[in-house]
This record gives C-alpha cells, structure tokens and sequence, in this order.
C-alpha cells in the first residue's frame, strides 16, 4: 500500500522560505523518481521539482534558482526548499511517485507519476 504524505505548508510573506516534506511509504525512494508539483486554484496541475532514483535533479521554470528538492533515502523522505517565495506560488503542493521516468524533462509532467499524496496548501501574501 502506497501512502505519501506532505507536511510543511502554510502562510507566508513575499520573500519568506517553507520546507516542505513528503513521507513516503510502500515506495522507496532510493529507486522511485519523486517528484513536487503544485496546482493553483483553477489551474492546472505543473512540475515544480524532480529527483531521479539516481539523484539527477530537475526544475519547472518557475522554480529555478528558488527552490530545491532533496531526498534522504534512509528515511524515505523528499523534501522541497523553498525560498524568496512570491505570491504566484500560491497553491496545492503534490508530492508524487513513479516507479519509472525515463528522462529528467518527461518527469516534470503529472502523467509521469502513479502515486499522489493529498496535497499541502502554500499561501504566500504580498
């Protein structure tokens, strides 16, 4: 049984840092390609950041420069930091979980993925 789990949402100002974390259970991350989306209010759902079994990294545009994703494969755990944050990252945060992706570019895409989390909402004022 496949359970992720977010944690590490909340309200922040513009400029303000979150971390978010993604216990993952029934997958390990050591050989999962994890990744973090988001999905704003009717909008839809984007790749923020991803992380090969491998550890190879990739970023949505609107990540670049301002958030990492990390993993830590003895606690089977992913984490997103996120700083400088800006009002339009307000949204949903999915952690999400494929058993394969075959490239870092195809894994930004949600289709990639067959495990979700509920998702952690991230508010960010102005």
């Amino acid at each position: 049984h496949v359970q992720l789990v977010e944690s590490g949402g909340g309200s922040v100002h513009s400029g303000g840092s979150l971390r978010l974390s993604c216990a993952a259970s029934g997958v390990t991350t050591s050989s999962y390609c994890m990744g973090w989306f988001r999905q704003p209010p009717g909008k839809e759902r984007e790749g923020v950041a991803v992380v090969h079994a491998d550890g190879r990294t990739g970023y949505g545009d609107s990540a670049k420069d301002r958030f990492s994703i990390a993993k830590d494969n003895a606690t089977n755990t992913l984490y997103l930091q996120m700083d400088s944050l800006k009002p339009e990252d307000s949204a949903v945060y999915y952690c999400a979980a494929a058993r394969v992706c075959a490239t870092i570019a195809y894994a930004l895409y949600a289709s990639a993925y067959s495990y979700w989390g509920q998702g952690t909402q991230v508010t960010v004022s102005s």
